[in-house]
């Protein structure tokens, strides 16, 4: 569908390639420009932090709080105990509520890099599900709420679907998961005047529900936007890096790592990258992600330095860029590498070079070290390493070890005291 929108924040979600698609683009084009629209995301507390492949997501909030709305941030503390099961092909594990509660604090730290939070008509909001899904009777919930959803159009839902096709195990908890995503919106709606859910296009049925359901209840008028679920242009999942999830928090994957994640996008994504994921006018996302040779390492430089400024500060991508100019243009080791510190009894027999890239976290484990070494990518002070037999004891880290896996990743290793 062709939508010119009136909104501001509408249009430019379109413009920069946000939407998959929307319940009622009129309508809700409508009630934004009313302004101070209240909109929300969910997002589940299964880890301590948000990795790269929600910031679509939080962008959207960012951008809607910039466009003079009001951002609601839905914590899962309820909904995680149950596990959402849509595109998954098993049962998540189920966490306890410390669990939950711990990781809910991790996640909370990100956030206030994206949107500012307060009691203003646009100021953030931060809620936790848990506040109305904890109390509730089972008995009165089946008759008020359960009553409205059919399971012949539950089972029609495409992550349900895909489930129950490849007859794969969907358990009676999960499948309780849309209904209680269905209950937040309406929640949300009744207590904050929210009117627009947003999600990634995955959670298309479980929003639809929302609607439904609120529709049904209160005869309330809500709206749906999905973004499109993005994988780079080589079909890998967004988030993921070599050695896993790309994590928000800079104790888990330190500003220097998440810079070097931007600055290794692949020359066909860099436009696109651009639009999603930092603020820069749309013209100038096209000419860069247009530069072809060595010029399109440029603009990944810039895609890294503004990402990398939105979620921690510009001091931390300079310094990200300088380490990056050290270590790949001067052959130095960098200040802001990633760092491994060894104690002095570690080094008593001595450590293993295939232990050592394990350690640093450049792969995953001693057989992808010695295939590493066995295929000439392994360095140790930019000198290969043909021996994966080696042992290093502590006469050895006499100054702090560069280690090298390929051109792009570094670490380095030293000996405390």
């Amino acid at each position: 569908m062709t939508y010119h929108p009136k909104s501001e924040f509408l249009n430019v979600m379109m413009q920069r390639g946000f939407v998959a698609d929307c319940t009622d683009y009129q309508g809700l084009d409508e009630a934004l420009q009313k302004g101070g629209a209240p909109g929300y995301i969910g997002f589940d507390a299964t880890a301590k932090s948000l990795h790269v492949g929600s910031l679509i997501q939080i962008m959207m909030l960012r951008w809607l709080q910039k466009t003079g709305n009001k951002p609601i941030v839905l914590m899962g503390g309820g909904t995680t105990k149950v596990g959402d099961p849509s595109f998954r092909a098993d049962e998540r594990p189920l966490l306890g509520p410390d669990q939950i509660d711990d990781n809910i604090s991790g996640i909370k730290r990100a956030f206030s890099s994206y949107v500012n939070f307060g009691d203003g008509p646009t100021d953030a909001l931060m809620l936790n599900n848990a506040e109305w899904l904890d109390g509730l009777n089972y008995l009165d919930f089946l008759r008020d709420i359960g009553r409205h959803f059919s399971v012949n159009r539950m089972l029609s839902f495409e992550s349900v679907k895909s489930r129950l096709d490849r007859e794969q195990s969907l358990s009676f908890l999960e499948f309780n998961y849309m209904i209680l995503q269905a209950y937040d919106f309406l929640e949300l709606h009744r207590r904050y005047g929210c009117i627009l859910q947003m999600g990634g296009s995955d959670q298309w049925g479980n929003i639809v529900n929302g609607i439904d359901l609120t529709r049904r209840v209160i005869d309330g008028h809500i709206f749906g936007l999905t973004s499109p679920l993005l994988t780079t242009s080589d079909g890998k999942k967004m988030g993921k890096s070599h050695n896993g999830a790309v994590w928000l928090n800079g104790d888990m994957v330190s500003p220097y790592e998440f810079w070097q994640f931007w600055r290794n996008t692949t020359d066909a994504d860099v436009g696109r990258f651009l639009k999603l994921y930092t603020e820069l006018p749309i013209d100038e996302c096209d000419r860069l992600g247009a530069l072809q040779g060595a010029e399109i390492n440029d603009a990944k430089i810039i895609l890294a330095n503004e990402v990398t400024t939105l979620l921690h500060g510009k001091d931390a991508a300079h310094a990200a860029e300088a380490t990056a100019r050290e270590v790949f243009e001067r052959g130095g080791v960098g200040d802001d590498l990633p760092q491994l510190v060894l104690s002095t009894a570690e080094l008593a027999d001595g450590i293993s070079v295939v232990q050592l890239f394990v350690r640093a976290g450049l792969v995953k484990s001693g057989k992808e070290a010695k295939r590493l070494i066995a295929e000439d990518g392994a360095r140790m002070d930019d000198a290969p390493v043909t021996d994966a037999g080696l042992i290093l004891d502590a006469a050895a880290f006499g100054a702090p070890i560069k280690l090298s896996a390929g051109k792009k990743r570094h670490a380095l290793v030293s000996v405390a005291g």
